[in-house]
């Protein structure tokens, strides 16, 4: 039965989401190599990354955004919510190019916020649905599944199918914030040699470090793609 290969183990399950792990790995290993090459190397302009955030936030008069230092290793990140940049200590504290790159990719975003750029606006409105759909979307499907195929119960696989759309919620986030970062990453490539806080050559490197982390990006939206086509095969496609 459909339901025990679901409930166990089902090779499908590496047939349909397997290339986005092995993507997902290589990019995850990719932005650790990319970020300790950057770490080699220390911003001409002597800026840390906390620093880099505060002048850039200054030259594009966004005054309503502070900056803290985080606790977590690379958990650098805008809240849109609160306007507060956080920053890691590695990046907060540091003042090397990856430090400085990351730290104006961050600060891309608060551009973002500020110009009201059209698909952050849409990711953030998409972030409680999403929330949902990962919480609950698995639940959903498996307990479709399992009234459907066990109890035979009329109807029931509609819930699996109602759990399959909260996952989309998920996907369509996820291909909205693919734009989000590419766009952050440009703006921070491009301020970063306007102000003068790397040059033409270190630009190279910030470009290899934001390059390898937009890769991660990429990796999660098509996890997420692929595995909404592997539920949608068990929901859809498989019967008893």
């Amino acid at each position: 039965m459909e339901i025990l290969a679901f409930i166990y183990f089902d090779p499908m399950y590496f047939v349909y989401v397997g290339p986005a792990l092995l993507i997902a790995a290589l990019a995850q290993w990719k932005v650790k190599s990319a970020y300790a090459h950057g770490n080699k190397y220390n911003a001409s302009s002597g800026l840390t990354g906390a620093q880099t955030a505060q002048r850039i936030l200054d030259a594009y008069g966004i005054g309503n955004v502070s900056i803290e230092a985080a606790k977590t290793f690379l958990g650098d990140h805008y809240d849109p919510k609160h306007k507060v940049l956080r920053l890691s200590p590695e990046v907060y504290q540091g003042r090397t190019l990856s430090s400085v790159g990351i730290a104006a990719h961050e600060v891309g975003h608060a551009i973002q916020d500020f110009k009201v750029y059209a698909p952050l606006a849409i990711r953030n409105g998409l972030v409680p649905m999403a929330s949902i759909g990962t919480q609950f979307s698995f639940a959903l499907i498996f307990a479709g599944i399992i009234l459907s195929s066990w109890m035979d119960m009329p109807g029931a696989r509609y819930i699996a199918v109602v759990g399959l759309g909260l996952f989309g919620a998920t996907v369509v986030f996820q291909l909205i914030n693919l734009p989000v970062e590419f766009n952050a990453s440009s703006r921070a490539r491009e301020i970063l040699q306007q102000q003068g806080i790397v040059t033409a050559a270190e630009d190279k490197i910030v470009g290899k470090v934001l390059n390898a982390a937009a890769m991660t990006y990429v990796a999660a939206t098509l996890t997420a793609i692929l595995t909404m086509l592997y539920y949608a095969s068990i929901v859809f496609g498989r019967r008893d």
